[in-house]
């Protein structure tokens, strides 16, 4: 009896200890939890890795780049009136310049200021798209030239 005694004693006392226990790399200041930080600057910041199956984010505002295609077949976008399609030479003249993409940050500006997912993945999806109507062109002017080919074959037979 002793023993069951001293077993439920020991099970409640850590049972109510581990409760009180605080995460050593939780901390809350100002309403704002830091994880891994003791000076957290958001509604939640992280110092470190996280793990996680999904992560969603609200657009809140932001356009999806549609305004890619529709500037390119309807001539103006509705959706982002100031968005022009570079050239290729102009991109090239840019890259040249700056050693970046065009509206992507240079790796000195990420280096100091991080990256937005929103706003990166917005931009990403923007070169994706730009890449596409480039492909598109290229290949419109490949089948022009396998026609100009095929006449001049033709034409020698």
């Amino acid at each position: 009896m002793k023993k069951l005694t001293l077993i439920t004693l020991l099970l409640v006392f850590g049972s109510c200890t581990a409760q009180r226990t605080a995460f050593k790399n939780l901390s809350e200041k100002n309403g704002k939890i830091g994880i891994g930080t003791t000076q957290p600057d958001e509604l939640l910041t992280v110092k470190g890795k996280i793990h996680t199956q999904e992560v969603l984010v609200d657009l809140d505002g932001a356009v999806a780049p549609d305004y890619v295609f529709e500037h390119y077949f309807e001539g103006a976008s509705t959706l982002h009136r100031d968005y022009q399609l570079l050239s290729l030479q102009e991109v090239e003249k840019f890259i040249k310049e700056h050693h970046h993409l065009p509206k992507i940050p240079s790796a000195q500006q990420l280096q100091e200021e991080g990256l937005s997912l929103k706003e990166m993945n917005l931009l990403l999806l923007e070169k994706v798209e730009e890449l596409t109507l480039y492909t598109l062109q290229q290949q419109k002017e490949i089948s022009a030239l396998q026609n100009q080919v095929e006449k001049l074959i033709n034409s020698q037979d």
